[in-house]
């Protein structure tokens, strides 16, 4: 086959009778922002005939997901939607009783409730419900707090236990919002470019990035990294192809992550392989973080960490000195530090293991987003600077808040969005987690959970799911329970690609979302939280009356008469000139024809001031140094050392738990044919993973009667879900993993079943509110569960998923 060489092409061009769109890929359909490069050929009637890889793409370089080669049976799968729909909401859960709309109707119907919510009950009265990924995931606070008004932006996982704990510990900790492995991905050159090394250790911990390329970090970086030369240690209870190629595999108990960290840095600091230059310098609090470390009750020595984690000690002491004496290292840190309540003890553990071996901000290390600076700062630094009048005290107080859609020049006391102080403070959760709410401007999970239950302090009358299947086992906990609380809303909108079983049993008004072929958008890697790409994602054709998420933002922005939208922007490709693509230091246009952007790559900008807005050395904290004695954690109530604590549900700290539920449950690993609850519907990738699996090992199947392939029940006492058994030593003994996002699109729609939303609903058996002092972090990683086999089956039927959604129109 002759090899095809597409390099140095525009973003449109014509070739074989179709005209060409080069792309940056996201969510719909498929994978966290990592920006994966696509070439959509569209034929002559407009329609997408087939997807290859962009081997323009600097990251990606031509290669492809499989989620991301099927895009065109997702674009024009039979059951997806593609124009609004109304249903009165007497009649939720019945699927023939939707009726087709306008947008105008739409909007009308919207306008009308919300006039009435703010004029009645006020504008905390409505919340807006999202998930992980897809533009509205990032735009849940603006659509919220621009567009309706209200403070109750919620991503409703409980303890927000994906990304936030950690990026939490970041802004307490380094006054960043996350470090990456430095892949190259944002230099010129990527992996030639001469400022780049490659790191002599990658840790993979809690993170397998292969499958779903988790939080922007593309998976085959790994891969490409080993090939010159990186090795691997990975630290997680499941084998997965990179730790069966890593040097040192650590499998630990699930849920005991800080206590492993906690090892290693006892190692680096009594062993004296710490960084002393950096620790002098750049770190606050070393005395008292070591003394920590060291203590009898609270801190960790390999062998302690060894008998609660179950690995042997001999790899623990291995893998803490390869990590600290490799030159450079970096680690890959995934949700097994959010998912679970001490996590942000082990984040703030494992920033301090970074740190302390100057690992931060260096070429091949972690790698950290330059800051922009405030008005007239890099003056008043270089000052300072010169005439040795700062070098950073616990007096110089920097405040950190949301990540994203703020205005820079917006006064403090505007409140988020400029909807006031008391507004923002009317935010459900804000008076018991500040810190959670105002470092991520949303409302808490768990305490929405209740005020939907409860109706305190105050009901929500109006309910948006954008962009989140909350009900299937993606994005709460204890479903159950967020289908009673939905249910009891007044009006429910929604938005998506198809009518999930979240919007199906709750929502009363359905408005079409686009893909990424059928928009102009703007994909961030990391979410813009490390210096890597910013790509642009260039509309290739039109289905439907479908609109993306900033359409509608606009559109209905100007018709509530919101002011930070009406007036301002016109269109949605104007709201995304302006807040997205300037990332890239450009407007929608420039970046379009640029396609991928790579935002260069500044090391050790503590050193230059590029990591504080004022422009003067350090790095974003109270103390203007890594605090590994976190004064932000003082502030807020919890301990400024890290500690360990085993979880709630712990088979070591309750026996009696144990001997009823002797399995740890861990959930949420990716898989190649699914991104969360997507792509069921999708029969080539339905074909890989036709049936929700329950991982097992070979010694534990044999002690309750499994046989691989039969299907099994797990249950605790919050709930019980059903799985096929795949018997492997694939996960270690004592601990099963199950599937999550899974529901049934080819069965019965309407209420009860709900495209058998809760057959195999893991998340049934994770409680709320079991989260860190701070508000962060569920157990969805750590449970317990008993294991009893079935007789009955419950296959899919293949055949009948192909004749269901495979037909589709050339």
């Amino acid at each position: 086959m002759e090899f095809k060489n597409d390099l140095g092409k525009p973003w449109k061009y014509e070739e074989g009778g179709f005209t060409v769109v080069r792309t940056s890929m996201w969510s719909p359909p498929g994978c966290h922002p990592t920006g994966c490069g696509l070439k959509l050929y569209v034929d002559a009637d407009g329609r997408l005939d087939h997807v290859e890889g962009d081997e323009n793409n600097p990251i990606t370089k031509g290669r492809l997901c499989v989620r991301c080669l099927a895009l065109k049976d997702y674009v024009y799968n039979p059951s997806r939607v593609v124009h609004p729909m109304k249903r009165d909401p007497v009649y939720r859960g019945q699927h023939d009783k939707w009726e087709r709309c306008t947008w105008d109707d739409a909007y009308a119907i919207i306008k009308e409730k919300v006039d009435d919510i703010k004029a009645n009950y006020g504008p905390e009265c409505m919340a807006v419900f999202s998930g992980t990924g897809r533009s509205g995931g990032i735009m849940c606070q603006e659509m919220a707090q621009k567009v309706l008004g209200t403070p109750n932006a919620c991503y409703t996982q409980s303890g927000f236990a994906c990304y936030q704990p950690r990026s939490a510990a970041c802004s307490c900790v380094l006054g960043a919002y996350y470090p990456e492995i430095d892949y190259a991905g944002g230099l010129e050159g990527t992996y030639d470019n001469p400022n780049w090394v490659c790191p002599e250790v990658l840790v993979m911990w809690g993170k397998e990035p292969l499958p779903s390329n988790g939080d922007g970090l593309w998976g085959h970086a790994v891969i490409d990294m080993m090939r010159r030369g990186a090795s691997l240690i990975t630290v997680d209870p499941r084998v997965n192809w990179l730790s069966t190629r890593s040097e040192i595999q650590l499998r630990v108990r699930p849920g005991t992550d800080a206590a492993m960290v906690m090892a290693w840095l006892w190692v680096i600091i009594n062993e004296d392989l710490y960084d002393h230059d950096f620790v002098e310098k750049w770190t606050y609090g070393f005395d008292e973080f070591a003394a920590r470390i060291n203590d009898p009750e609270k801190g960790m020595t390999p062998e302690r960490a060894a008998a609660i984690c179950e690995v042997d000690v001999d790899k623990i002491y291995a893998a803490a000195r390869r990590y600290a004496t490799a030159k450079p290292a970096a680690i890959a840190w995934g949700l097994a530090f959010d998912q679970n309540q001490n996590g942000n003890q082990a984040g703030h553990a494992l920033l301090a293991l970074m740190a302390i071996t100057g690992n931060v901000d260096v070429p091949g290390g972690q790698i950290i987003a330059e800051i922009p600076a405030a008005a007239g700062a890099e003056e008043h630094a270089a000052q300072e600077v010169a005439d040795g009048s700062w070098e950073g005290d616990a007096t110089d107080v920097i405040s950190f808040g949301g990540t994203g859609g703020g205005d820079p020049d917006e006064a403090p006391d505007e409140g988020w969005e400029g909807i006031g102080l008391e507004l923002t403070h009317k935010a459900i959760g804000y008076d018991k987690y500040p810190l959670y709410c105002e470092n991520i401007r949303m409302a808490h999970a768990d305490m929405m959970l209740d005020a939907l239950l409860t109706g305190e302090p105050y009901r929500i009358r109006l309910g948006w799911i954008q962009s989140t299947n909350l009900l299937s086992p993606t994005c709460c906990a204890e479903p159950s329970k967020w289908y009673q609380g939905l249910m009891g809303i007044d009006y429910v909108i929604s938005t998506d690609c198809f009518i999930t079983p979240s919007i199906e049993a709750c929502a009363d008004l359905f408005m079409p979302l686009q893909t990424c072929a059928e928009k102009d958008d703007v994909n961030f890697t990391h979410y813009a939280a490390s210096p890597v790409l910013v790509g642009a994602i260039n509309k290739a054709v039109d289905v439907g009356e479908a609109k993306s998420d900033a359409d509608i933002l606009v559109e209905l922005g100007n018709v509530l008469g919101s002011p930070k939208i009406a007036g301002h922007f016109k269109s949605g490709r104007d709201y995304t000139s302006a807040m997205r693509a300037v990332v890239a230091g450009t407007d929608f246009d420039g970046l379009s024809e640029e396609v991928y952007h790579q935002r260069g790559c500044n090391y050790r900008k503590y050193e230059t001031g590029l990591l504080r807005p004022d422009r003067k050395m350090g790095f974003l904290t109270n103390t203007g140094r890594v605090e590994l004695y976190s004064t932000a954690f003082e502030q807020n109530g919890e301990d400024p050392l890290p500690y360990y604590q085993e979880h709630a549900f712990s088979p070591a700290a309750h026996p009696d738990v144990a001997e009823k539920y002797p399995f740890v449950l861990t959930t949420g690993a990716r898989t190649y044919a699914f991104f969360h609850s997507e792509h069921r519907q999708i029969p080539r990738l339905r074909e890989l993973n036709p049936n929700p699996l329950l991982e097992i090992n070979p010694d534990d199947a044999r002690a309750v009667g499994v046989a691989d392939g039969q299907w099994v029940e797990i249950a605790n006492d919050f709930g019980a879900a059903k799985f096929k058994a795949k018997v492997s030593p694939i996960v270690r003994a004592g601990t099963v993993h199950a599937q999550h996002g899974w529901w049934f699109p080819e069965q019965e729609a309407d209420a009860p079943n709900l495209y058998g939303v809760f057959q195999s609903n893991c998340n049934d058996l994770v409680p709320s509110h079991y989260n860190s002092k701070l508000g962060y972090g569920a157990p969805h990683k750590c449970m317990c569960c008993s294991v009893t086999p079935l007789e009955e089956s419950y296959d899919a039927d293949m055949e009948a998923i192909w004749d269901k959604f495979g037909k589709l129109v050339k």
